[in-house]
Order: C-alpha cells, then structure tokens, then sequence
C-alpha cells in the first residue's frame, strides 16, 4: 500500500456496500432463518422428480410416469436383461440391463420401447425426457442417476448409458464411505422417471436421417449449389406468395425451348416445386441468370436479386395477361415532402416503392423503425428552406406513405457500416415483429383509408452467422389460417410460432442462470447474441389474403410446361435404363461400299469421324448375346440386301497406325460379344466390313469375288480383298470406288482388266498405280512386280489414276492443283478447315467463313487465299489467334516465321499455348494501312462524350508511338467528325476505375499514358485558369460501388449548391425526373469513407476550401450492374 499514489487511496467515508440490494423471499423472514430443503430420497419419487427432471422450457408434457424395477439375484442374471413392460403417453416401455456390462466394466443400464420384436406400429416415435436412478432399498438416500432425453424410433428403439456405475464401485463395501455397498444382498432397485413430450412440429430431436419434406409436410426444398441458400429462401418465399406463382405461370413460354430463358426456367422450378417429390435443383435456374460459379459461391444482397428478379419477370410480362400483376402486387406509393410551416407552400415528389428498407439500430420493434421512417425534421434557424416567392422559410421535411401494397416486403438493415471498425458488420440487435401489424398510422391523411391496412405475417426471411459466414433459410405460412413451416434448403419442417417469431427478434439468449454463450455453427465462434435473426418480412393486407394465397382455388401451370417436364423425365428414365443396362450391350461400327465410296481421306472410312457424315460408319448398339446371323439380318435390312449376299469382315489395328479388314467372320451362331473376343481389337470398339456378293450361281447360291479368281493351281496362291481408290487430277479429288479381289501371285499389271472394268473405261487407258501404305507413306506400284513382292495383303487400298498429256499436267499445276496422287494424299494430310471470325463482329459488316487451307502454307500465302476471298489487298489483314473461351489471344505479326501451323500449333516451348487457343480457328481484321506500318504504331482506345455524359462513342485510334496528347486529339477529330468550334474546347482525361486520375496536356506524351487507365474526351466551358474544379464520380448506395463516366467540373465562388446542381444538369445533359433522383454528397478520401449528403444552401466552393481529398458523389442506382468485387450487384441475363 505504500507505493499507492495519493490519487488512488480510498475515501474512508466510502461505503463498498452501497446500492446493494439485498433479496429475501419473505420480507418477515431472515436470511439466517432460512433452512435449505432436505435432499429427497430414492423412494420418494415425486418430490426426487421435481428436484431431479424439472420441465424443459417451450416444451409440454403429455404424460409422465414413475416405475421402479426390483432387482433381485444380480451376480446370477443372464448377460442382457428387461424390466417389466409398462405404459406412458400410451407406449410400453421397459428398462434394457447388461449386469456385467455392455463390453465395459460398467452396469450398462437404456429405456426401450416395449413393443414385441417387428410389432412397432410404422413411423412410431416418441419424444422423452427420462431420468434412470440406482438405489440401495434398504437406505434409499444412496442413489447413481443419469438422465437425457431422446427421439424413440423403430430404427432407435433404445437410449441410455453404457457407463452407467463402475461394477467395481457398487460392489465394494463402502459406497462414498456410508458404510454400506451400492448393491446390497445382491439386489438394488432401478427407477424410470419418464416424461413424454408433446412434439407439435413433428421434429424434436429428429435425426433427419432419411427424413422426407413431402410425406410429413406435402411440400419440397430447393437444393443448395454452394452458397444459393440466399436465392432458395427467396424463390420459396415468392413460390408461397401464390398469386406471384400464378403470374409467373401465365408469362407465355410455348415457343421457349431453351432452358436459358429465366422466364420459363422459373416456370420449370415452380412446376416441380407444385409436382415433384424431392428436393429441386436451381441449377437451370441460375445458368438462365447468366451465373457462374462466382455467383454460385458467394452469397449475395437477397434485397437486390428480388428487385433485380421483379424487374425482370415485370418486363416479360408486358404485352402479356400478366402485366401489371405485380406492380398490382408489390409496389406502394410514398411522398418526400417540404411543407412550410408558416406560408401555404410544399414541395413533394410521389415514388412508387417495391420494399422499404428499415433501421433495425436503434429500434426496438417495427413500429419504431417505421416512426423513423417518417419522421419529421424541422428545418430552421440557418437550414431554413427557400421556398419559390416567400424566400426563407422555417419549414417540415420528411417521407410519408399514401399506399401500402397487398404484399409488403420490409427489408431490415442487419448489416450496417461501423465507422468505429472502418467495416460492415452485422446489427443482432434485439428487433421485435408482430404477427398481426397495422399500417395505418404511417399513412397521410389524405390516403385513401376505405379497406383497413392491417397486414398478416407471411414469411420470415433469416440469416444465421454474421457478415464473412453464414446461412439463409425462410419461415413460411402457406395458407391462411395454418402453421408456419422452416425452409432450409432441401428440407422443410413444420415450426411453431415462437419459432418463427421471437427466435429470429435477436438479441441475447435467455437463461435464468444469465446468458449462456451459444457456439454459432457458421463462425464456429462463442457469443451470447443471437446469431439468427430476421432480415427480410413478407406482410400480405389481411383484406387481400384470400386473393393472394387464392385460398380455395389451384395454382394451374400452363399445359406445355407439364407436357415438357414430362418428356424430360421420360428421357432421363430411358438415359437412366440405358445406364443400368449397358453391361448387357456393347457398341459395333459397321461400314460398307456405300461409305467408302463417298469418303475423301486417309484409310477406307472415317472410323474416328465426331461430325456424321455419309461416309462416317453406322454405329449400333446391339445385346451383346445377339448373333452374328441376327446381327448380320439388321445391317442387310439397312442397307437394302438379303442375308446370305453380305460377309462381315473384322477389322482390326495395324501396327502402322492403319484399320482394315482382317478375316472373313464365318460363324452364324457365334454372339457378337464372342465374335468380338475372338476377331476383334481389344482396345476399340468392335469394327465390321461388310462385303457385298458379286451375284448368285446358276443354283441361286451367292458368289463373293474370291470365287471367281483364277489361282491357277499355284503353291501358296490365294485370293486377297483388295480396295481401290480413283485420283481425279481434273476435279482434284480422291474417292473410294469399291473393294475387288486379286491372286496373290498375279503381277501388278494382271489386275488391270478389273480396274478398267470398275472405273468403266476404255481398253488401252494408260494410268497408273500407287499403294496407301499409311497417311505419309504413298508408294508408287511397278508393274511386273507380284503382289506377293509388293507385300500387298488383305484390305489394302491401291490409288489408280489417269495418265494425263503435258498440256492438261501445265494447267493443273498453275491453278495451284496436283498432278501426282502422292502429293494430293500431302494435301489430304495438311488439309485443315480453318474458321475466320471477323475480330469486331457481324455487325463490323465482314462476314465469318471457312477456308480449307494446307497447314504447310506460309503467313504470305495463307493471307493471300484469305484477302481473294475477301477481295481485299492481303498486306491490309491482320490476324489474332482465338483462345479457348472464345476471346482474342495473340496478334500475329507480319514477320511472322513459319507456316500456318505453327501459327495455329504453337509448339511445346510456348507455355502450352497450344492447350489454351482454338487450334482451327482465327480473328482477322480489314486495317486501313498495311499491317507493317500499323505495327509502328500505338492502340489507343478513347471514349468520345459529345453531349454530355448520356452518349459516349468509343474510338480506337492507331497514333504514331512518338505522338502527343495533341496528335491524339487531332486523329480523334478526324474520326468523330468533330467540328474546329467544338474542338477548341475538347479535353483529355484519365480515369481508372470509375474515379477520375488527371488531366493531359497537349504536350503531353502519348507512350506516358497508363495502359490500364481509361481515355475520356469531352468539351468543356471555358472556365478560367484559376477556377476551382471538384473531381466527381458516381456511385450506388455505398462509396466502393462506383460506376459510370467520372470527369471534373469548375466551381464557382459563393455559388449556393442549388445553382451548382443546375449547371451540373446542364453539364452532364441529365434533366428532370432522371437528375431528381440523385442524391449529391461529398466523400472523403479514400472513397469507401462515409459519405455527408450535401443541402440546396451549402456552398461547394467553401466545404472544398483548400482541400484536394475531398470529391463530389452522386448517388443513384448503376443501370449497368457491372461487377464489384464481393460487393457485386447481383445481375439477371
């Protein structure tokens, strides 16, 4: 104490026990006096259960009972005894015992249901509350209990505990030193204190384990895709506002085949909401809005999406039976109003309101956040109002209500900014809402007050968490006169009032004992706030209930969508039966004469082809015990022929990279599945040729080609199924003509009698011959070699084309043909169609077209073929390689090296560039100089304002890399058409990100320009060197939503803000009803600080002073909906 300052010695006179008061139950009474109840014992049950199991709070009781079990003979019982059977709340029960344990060293003591093995009634449940107490009968004041409560289920049947008491501690002499064991004469007494709970939620306690929405409530949840729990609370609260639904049903979608159309994707969502039974999935839905899974996983403003949402169904609705309706439904009307209290004078303005938001600070229930929704401000002494030819006034300034809609929508401001925290953060302030609320007093006195403004709860909109984590879900009366239900998701249950109400006012938690931290399950933090509390309310006009719940009548969806719905789950029952059976089919391809005649390429058909063409082989997908005989009468039904003319062939793999047929499959019993294991390639799927017969025997028999072949009775002669191509040099194309069959001892010119024959021409026609060994292997055929020599064997191709005179070979060679079947199959192998995309769209007036080109062209060459296409001067195209997502990638320069496959397949030493771009596929541009000279230049994109900030036209201007601001200036003038006058008074600026950076000289250097800032040009009035300027940008509601053109305006000495306000609307072209809501604020920077919205009779010039951190924000509402961050408005495709 010595080392106490004198300023912190304590005052004798004090007295510490001051303002203490002091509580006593009987004012007669003493403290002293008071003598504690004595304990009860084991047997005297009713008093033990009102000490022991009081009731639990907001639960009744619908039945209790108290049974004792004497147990007798303990050391010598079975290892699982029952108690006898006894009733409570009309259930039998019975007390589950393991006397040495239930595998632990403990009495394992449960509550069961009574009920005899597979007799429990279905979906039985009881809720209990139950207390098991062990007691020495022969001294009652020992006793072990345990108690807990429990949902009993057929599934749960028991509950209890497996350590009830230590087997060691109820045998030992001494029990917590009374001198006597536990568990006496080898007996003890067990009583059940029961206590069974009303349960008028039907979920208490539920374990939700294969719980179902539909069978105990007749309706379903909306899945959550991420974090959509904001969107699904909403949708149900708008699907249960039943003439909404209806409304949305009579949007006319009969032509709407495309889900990404909202206004039937909500349709198809309330449909099956109405029909389905199980939970919904929004997927459709939002892929309709145009989201992704930025979207998906970020909770956004539910008040937002619901005005984005009505804007969007209102619109579609025009034209349609439903216009109007929710305008009818949801918009009331209020008046902002000046009224002078001394002269007969009043300035009001009427809006139409979709919700209102509320204060939740500060207010303790509706009613009060309502009293400061229309709360008067007097406005005198120096904020005198200047009424029009009375001049100053003392006045009264506020917002009053002439309508409320038939559906009222209050927002309630949970999440407020704190200016302490420099951050938002949520309000769990205690904020009370009635069930049953009146509107009227908040109405003028001149609204039309004929049908009462009493309005019934519908719905509860809740947040659960705070600002970075939590949860939304929905309380919901659906019908007039019933039960509130929780939406969570895709669960939905039946709530009571208290639940829906006085849970969700916030606040503290009640305990008797003081406030108990409860752990929020979100944040995982300990508070004793409320973490879940309302955030939106839907009223519906008691006068009105019936016909917006349409009580009595059906919500009736449109024909069309149930007949849609119904042919989609039709095709996922078929998907879903081909799933599950799909190991009792597998995949053929089969091709024939028909496909290879018709196939310009490499090997005999397209076997891997992903477009269907006619050359491309059928694929079937067949039992796989099916036949080879059955298989084979399909395939010849298809192609028009009779069974026993065709011969499947297998085809299989050649090490060389090739398909052909291998041998003949001669086994009509055989199954497919068998005939693939044993011909076919194990890898891919099961490939067949199918051979056509030549004709029929004098006996009707068919005759397939290797019958008529003469083997003249050579050793190891044979027959070999060969396939011929024809090169046409005239028309430059190369086309299957069929499949023939040689000896293979015969020479190469023995063959020539049957290729005349199939190319049907003359005898003496000179051509020649070449072997299509694979796609770069092409080999010309001698003559007086055999077959055998060449190494030909079943299924290969032979290429035959004509010799052709000098002449004829000159003219094809200098159009740019080919004259050797080797050098086409070259172009065949180079050959890739490539899509031009006109880099600025359809609209830039050139078209989009596709070009086969050779990937062995030059960039000269390959821009040549594509400036004679455009009949433009190739040195005037530029080319932009496309990356995966469809957006421009690289420039390719006019120095390009290389071939156009290098171009379109950047090889591996380029970061993988050729994984990130289409690789068939290219932007081209039409420049107005040569691509060598625009490449000496510089892009600068500048935004032209001619009128204000209403229009703005965006130019892009090739400027040479030594320009400045004033060279820039003039390009712009020449390209705007802008006239010398107006030029004279034409500023550039930069801007970044909705705010503006600086003015730039005429002198001004154009390479010192910032590449990721924004060029705005713009006429000003001439207003002085030595003007003031202000910077001014706009925003919505908060400071960090900026969007729109910013720019700086003069401002004038003394110049009081009504007047500033004027040449601002005159600047920016904004006049009328457009410019009245713009609300006008200074901010301080940074911008995100809080803003001071400014008065008609404030002076700018004078709150600027000296200052350059100050700006001038207007507020309104961001018709672009751009994308902010976390902060982003929420957006409707």
């Amino acid at each position: 104490m010595d080392q106490l300052g004198s300023d912190m010695m304590v005052d004798p006179t004090y007295d510490e026990k001051h303002d203490v008061a002091i509580i006593s139950p009987d004012p007669d009474d003493t403290m002293d006096e008071v003598e504690p109840e004595p304990e009860p014992r084991a047997d005297e049950y009713e008093a033990f259960m009102r000490k022991h199991m009081s009731g639990l709070p907001d639960q009744e009781t619908e039945a209790e009972t108290i049974n004792t079990w004497e147990i007798r003979d303990w050391r010598n019982l079975g290892r699982r005894e029952h108690g006898p059977v006894f009733d409570c709340g009309g259930h039998p029960w019975r007390i589950l015992f393991f006397p040495y344990g239930n595998n632990v060293d403990f009495a394992s003591f449960y509550l069961e249901q009574g009920y005899e093995e597979k007799k429990v009634p279905e979906d039985w449940y009881a809720c209990v509350q139950f207390l098991l107490v062990l007691w020495n009968p022969s001294d009652p004041s020992m006793y072990v209990m345990h108690s807990a409560t429990h949902r009993f289920t057929a599934d749960e049947g028991d509950w209890g505990f497996t350590r009830f008491a230590e087997l060691r501690r109820l045998f030992s002499s001494q029990w917590d030193e009374r001198g006597r064991p536990m568990v006496e004469n080898n007996s003890a007494n067990i009583t059940a204190y029961i206590r069974v709970l009303k349960d008028p939620t039907g979920v208490l306690w539920h374990n939700f384990i294969n719980y179902d929405s539909k069978k105990e409530t007749g309706m379903v949840g909306l899945k959550n895709q991420g974090a959509t729990c904001y969107l699904n609370s909403l949708l149900q609260s708008l699907f249960f506002t039943n003439a909404f639904r209806q409304a949305v049903y009579q949007i006319p979608t009969e032509q709407e085949t495309d889900r990404q159309y909202s206004a039937y994707a909500l349709q198809r969502l309330f449909y099956l909401l109405q029909t389905s039974n199980n939970a919904v999935a929004t997927n459709d839905l939002t892929q309709s809005f145009g989201w992704d899974s930025k979207q998906i996983f970020e909770q956004q403003d539910v008040q937002e999406l619901s005005r984005v949402l009505m804007d969007k169904l209102d619109e579609k609705m025009k034209g349609t039976e439903a216009e109007g309706a929710l305008e009818k439904m949801f918009v009331g009307k209020m008046k902002t109003y000046i009224s002078c209290i001394n002269v007969d004078y009043e300035s009001s303005r009427m809006e139409d309101f979709w919700d209102i938001q509320l204060n939740v600070s500060g207010n303790k229930n509706l009613d009060d956040s309502f009293n400061d929704y229309v709360q008067v401000e007097t406005m005198d002494g120096e904020n005198k109002y200047f009424a029009e030819g009375f001049g100053l006034q003392d006045a009264k300034k506020g917002v009053i209500f002439e309508t409320f809609p038939q559906v009222l929508h209050l927002q309630l401001k949970r999440f407020e900014y704190d200016i302490n925290r420099d951050a938002m953060m949520k309000v769990n302030d205690r904020y009370e809402f009635p069930e049953i609320w009146d509107a009227s007093p908040y109405l003028s006195e001149q609204a039309d007050r004929s049908e009462p403004y009493m309005y019934h709860l519908h719905g509860v909109l809740v947040h659960s968490g705070d600002l970075n984590a939590g949860h939304y879900y929905a309380f919901l009366k659906p019908t007039k006169d019933g039960h509130f239900y929780k939406f969570d998701d895709d669960r939905v249950t039946r709530a009571t009032s208290r639940e829906a109400l006085e849970e969700n006012f916030g606040g503290d938690y009640a305990h008797a004992n003081g406030n108990i931290p409860q752990r929020n399950p979100y944040t995982r933090t300990w508070s004793a706030k409320r973490s879940m509390s309302a955030y939106m309310l839907v009223y519906i006009r008691e006068s009105r209930l019936d016909e917006i719940l349409m009580t009595g009548k059906s919500v009736e969806p449109p024909t069309h969508l149930a007949e849609r719905v119904a042919e989609e789950k039709a095709a996922f029952e078929r998907r879903r039966k081909e799933r599950e059976e799909a190991h009792l089919y597998m995949e053929l391809q089969v091709a024939s004469e028909n496909n290879f005649k018709v196939y310009q390429g490499f090997d005999i058909v397209p076997w891997k082809a992903e477009t269907d063409t006619a050359a491309r082989p059928k694929a079937y997908r067949i039992l796989r015990a099916t036949t080879m005989s059955e298989f084979c009468q399909i395939v010849a039904d298809d192609l028009g022929m009779e069974l026993d003319m065709i011969r499947p062939w297998a085809m299989v793999n050649r090490q060389n990279g090739t398909i052909r047929p291998d041998v003949p499959i001669t086994f009509p019993d055989m199954t497919v599945e068998e005939a693939s294991n044993k011909f076919g390639t194990k890898t891919t799927q099961f490939r067949l040729w199918i051979e056509k017969a030549e004709k029929r025997d004098e006996d009707g028999d068919p005759v397939f080609g290797d019958k008529l072949i003469d083997l003249k009775n050579q050793q190891s002669n044979r027959p070999l199924m060969l396939f011929l191509k024809h090169f046409d040099a005239k028309t430059q194309s190369l086309f299957g003509i069929g499949n023939f069959y040689a000896a293979y001892q015969d020479r190469v010119c023995d063959v020539s009698p049957q290729i005349l024959r199939m190319m049907g021409w003359p005898a003496g026609t000179t051509f020649k011959l070449s072997e299509e060994i694979k796609q770069n292997m092409i080999e010309a055929m001698k003559p007086k070699v055999t077959l055998a020599q060449s190494e030909i064997q079943d299924g290969d191709i032979i290429t035959v084309q004509k010799a052709l005179p000098e002449k004829e070979t000159t003219q094809i060679i200098a159009t740019g043909g080919y004259v050797e079947a080797k050098d086409f199959y070259d172009y065949l192998l180079n050959r890739i169609n490539v899509e031009f995309h006109p880099r600025h769209g359809l609209e830039s007036g050139h078209p989009q077209f596709t070009l086969t080109l050779s990937k062995k062209m030059t960039y000269d060459q390959f821009s040549a073929k594509v400036g004679e296409h455009l009949k433009v001067d190739p040195t005037h195209l530029r080319f932009t390689t496309i990356n995966n997502a469809g957006k421009p990638k690289l420039a390719v320069k006019y120095t390009q090296q290389g071939t156009l496959s290098n171009i379109l397949y950047p090889g591996p030493y380029n970061y993988s560039a050729a994984s990130m771009q289409k690789q068939d596929a290219l932007f081209y541009e039409v420049l107005e100089m040569s691509l060598k000279e625009l490449e000496q230049r510089k892009s600068m994109k500048v935004i032209w304002l001619p009128d204000g900030i209403q229009k703005e036209e965006e130019y892009t201007l090739m400027i040479p890399r030594t320009a400045q601001v004033c060279d820039l200036l003039e390009a712009l003038q020449r390209k705007a058409d802008i006239s010398d006058e107006v030029m004279k008074t034409v500023r550039l600026y930069e801007g970044h990100n909705s705010k503006f950076y600086k003015n730039l000289a005429t002198d001004f250097a154009i390479m010192g320009v910032g590449e990721y800032l924004t060029l705005y040009a713009m006429p000003f009035p001439d207003d002085g060197a030595n003007t003031k300027r202000i910077s001014v940008f706009h925003f919505d509601k908060e400071p960090v939503k900026v969007h729109g053109i910013p720019f700086q305006f003069p401002l004038k000495e003394g110049e009081p803000f009504s007047e500033t306000k004027q040449r601002l609307s005159d600047f920016m072209k904004i006049k009328g009803k457009q410019f009245d809501k713009i609300k006008f604020a200074v901010v301080s920077k940074p911008h995100y600080s809080r803003p001071e919205y400014l008065e008609d009779d404030e002076t700018l010039w004078d709150l600027m002073g000296a200052r350059d951190d100050i700006a001038l924000g207007l507020d309104h509402v961001n018709k672009a909906r751009s994308f902010w961050g976390k902060t982003d408005s929420i957006f409707i495709r």
